[in-house]
């Protein structure tokens, strides 16, 4: 039985680096070369080149380089395989597209290379990624989100009739669907929410002043066929993976 590492939206620089630090550790301690670590998006926030920092100081931070490194360590500390696309990291595309659109093209602005990405052997998906059988990962905005922890990837099940897992929502949640025709069983999908590994605290997540969050990760078995997804929850600067008990302060 192999594991699926899944790491939940980052927003770097709002990251809260301990928890980080903390995954990074039971990730060294316990992977092995058939596991495999995926992220869901929103690694980096990308802040100063949002629409919602045009005509503010944030403009001027001039940290982007400064992010773009930590984003780097932090996803070769946790050894990050695959990266779906998001958000706030299509915000590096959107930023050139409306507004210098002369720099399209040059090689070092994509994505992928902007972050490194090749270097630490990471693949960057720009739709939707087969993890493991019948299970999808991708961010999670595709469509409608929902307040209701797993209902958003649950709708993702929907629309694309395999297992989801997802983040964007910041909360974590599992949502099974049972096929049934005429009492005859066909199949059972599930979606899930992984959460976050924010810094709730942090400037950047000041926007929501009431948060309906859960940080978190995620781990999803695979053996053969069966895929079993298990949410990680984080709780007290601590979590639980495997019996183990790994904390922080």
């Amino acid at each position: 039985m192999r594991r699926i590492y899944v790491i939940s939206d980052m927003q770097i620089p709002y990251v809260d680096r301990k928890a980080v630090d903390a995954v990074a550790t039971c990730i060294a301690d316990t992977k092995t070369d058939d596991d495999m670590v995926v992220s869901v998006g929103d690694e980096m926030d990308f802040q100063t080149i949002s629409k919602y920092a045009q005509g503010s100081a944030l403009e001027w931070e001039r940290s982007i380089g400064k992010d773009r490194d930590l984003t780097h360590q932090i996803l070769k500390d946790l050894q990050v395989q695959h990266i779906s696309r998001s958000n706030h990291c299509d915000r590096l595309w959107l930023a050139i597209t409306r507004r210098l659109p002369g720099l399209l093209g040059a090689p070092e602005l994509e994505l992928e290379n902007f972050l490194g990405l090749p270097e630490l052997g990471i693949t960057y998906h720009k739709k939707a990624f087969k993890m493991a059988p019948n299970t999808l990962l991708m961010h999670g905005d595709e469509a409608g989100v929902s307040q209701i922890g797993g209902s958003t990837a649950a709708g993702l099940v929907r629309r694309t009739g395999m297992s989801c897992v997802v983040g964007h929502s910041h909360r974590q949640g599992y949502q099974p669907i049972t096929f049934d025709v005429n009492g005859n069983y066909t199949r059972t999908l599930f979606g899930m929410e992984v959460g976050h590994l924010t810094d709730i605290k942090s400037p950047g997540m000041q926007y929501v002043k009431t948060h309906n969050w859960q940080a978190g990760w995620a781990v999803v078995y695979v053996d053969g066929q069966n895929v079993y997804p298990h949410l990680i929850p984080i709780s007290g600067k601590s979590f639980v993976f495997e019996g183990e008990r790994y904390s922080w302060s």
